[in-house]
């Protein structure tokens, strides 16, 4: 089982640590894929390794896709290649697990019309004109869909996150 995590500098830091460390505990194989490899650094100082780039990036070859928040989106959205891997997931119907801004690239995507979904407060506005069913709730799954407003909803999202990939 592979999991792919897209982010970039500026990442909610336990939004993307928390993740990476709770797949690897279920023996899941984790890249990392940003613009750039090498570092990235978080909000608050801690870094990840971006062990791909988004053009290296093969969407078949990986079970699930993990959206971190943070301020990381903002750039990440603005890919081409991360709307057409998130584009990927949701047309092969594979889990998409998106936190806090990370929904924003989903958004992008055009991907969240009629699902229902959450996020940070302040994307609520914009994820309610791209045509979602905005819920201010800790975790909402809407069948391939996992979303989380913030880093005090991790256990939750991650609880969702671990029943999706039993599932597969």
């Amino acid at each position: 089982m592979k999991a792919l995590i897209i982010s970039a500098d500026n990442f909610e830091d336990m939004e993307l640590l928390f993740p990476y460390y709770r797949l690897k505990e279920e023996s899941v194989s984790v890249d990392v894929a940003s613009m750039n490899k090498g570092r990235i650094k978080g909000k608050h100082g801690y870094e990840a390794e971006a062990n791909k780039t988004l053009k290296e990036v093969n969407p078949d070859d990986y079970d699930i896709l993990i959206l971190p928040g943070g301020k990381a989106p903002e750039a990440v959205r603005k890919e081409e290649r991360a709307v057409e891997i998130a584009r990927h997931f949701f047309k092969k119907n594979k889990p998409v697990a998106a936190i806090c801004h990370g929904p924003q690239t989903l958004i992008t995507a055009g991907l969240l019309k009629g699902r229902h979904a959450t996020c940070y407060k302040s994307v609520a506005q914009e994820m309610k004109e791209a045509g979602a069913l905005y819920e201010d709730k800790e975790v909402v799954v809407d069948g391939n869909l996992i979303t989380s407003r913030q880093p005090s909803d991790l256990p939750a999202f991650l609880r969702e996150l671990v029943k999706a990939l039993r599932r597969i």
